[in-house]
């Protein structure tokens, strides 16, 4: 999640859950000092359907566990605004990895962007902030221990992409843009082109909208691990 952006000028509207008071005003004063509007911060999964039904927000963040239960009411809740709302863009914040949760989040993720982050990673304020950013503008940004987790477990499903193949698409599966990615492998653009062509060919993604395809490739990369 090091992607830097450039200044961005136009303020998202977004809707906050989280029960935990302290982290709620927390969270609230992080995103308002950074360019974000909170229209609705508030404390429990109803909250939250109520809140984004009228405020039509930008961009939703929810805990994963929320009140009456503290199971995965605030997933439950996100995975119902996106039924209502495919182009909603949705973060969520787990203080656990939870794999099957980043699986829900995921279905039918292709109409907009989503975020699966851990909160105790969440310690670059800027960084956190472009990430938001880059989910709403579409991406998927899941927490690199996440991924970590999943790829320790056997390749099998994976193995007919090579290993820089496989570097790629992990780092996609962070949400970063190809020339992040660049960066980060040390590569050419042009380079991760290819290889991003090459995985959505080996995984049998068909051509689609580019950022589409890439969360199509990231869910099928999911899943596969989850099967492993």
């Amino acid at each position: 999640m090091t992607d830097t952006s450039s200044t961005y000028t136009v303020a998202l509207r977004v809707v906050l859950a989280e029960d935990n008071i302290l982290l709620r005003e927390g969270l609230q004063m992080l995103l308002e000092r950074n360019g974000f509007v909170t229209v609705a911060a508030v404390g429990s999964a109803q909250e939250l359907l109520t809140a984004c039904r009228q405020h039509d927000p930008d961009l939703v963040i929810t805990d994963v566990r929320m009140p009456p239960d503290f199971n995965s009411e605030g997933l439950a809740a996100a995975s119902q605004l996106r039924r209502e709302n495919p182009n909603l863009p949705i973060v969520v914040l787990s203080q656990y990895i939870e794999q099957s949760y980043v699986a829900e989040l995921l279905d039918g993720a292709a109409g907009a962007g989503i975020g699966y982050l851990l909160k105790d990673r969440v310690s670059d304020v800027r960084d956190f902030a472009d990430t938001l950013r880059r989910v709403q503008s579409g991406s998927t940004a899941i927490d690199p221990a996440v991924i970590t987790q999943m790829i320790s477990r056997r390749r099998d499903p994976l193995q007919q992409l090579t290993p820089r193949e496989h570097d790629v698409l992990v780092v996609v599966a962070e949400g970063h843009s190809n020339a992040a990615i660049a960066r980060m492998l040390f590569i050419s653009e042009a380079a991760v082109v290819k290889h991003i062509g090459n995985i959505m060919m080996k995984l049998g993604i068909p051509p689609n909208n580019d950022q589409n395809r890439r969360v199509a490739a990231v869910l099928k990369f999911l899943r596969m691990k989850e099967r492993d």
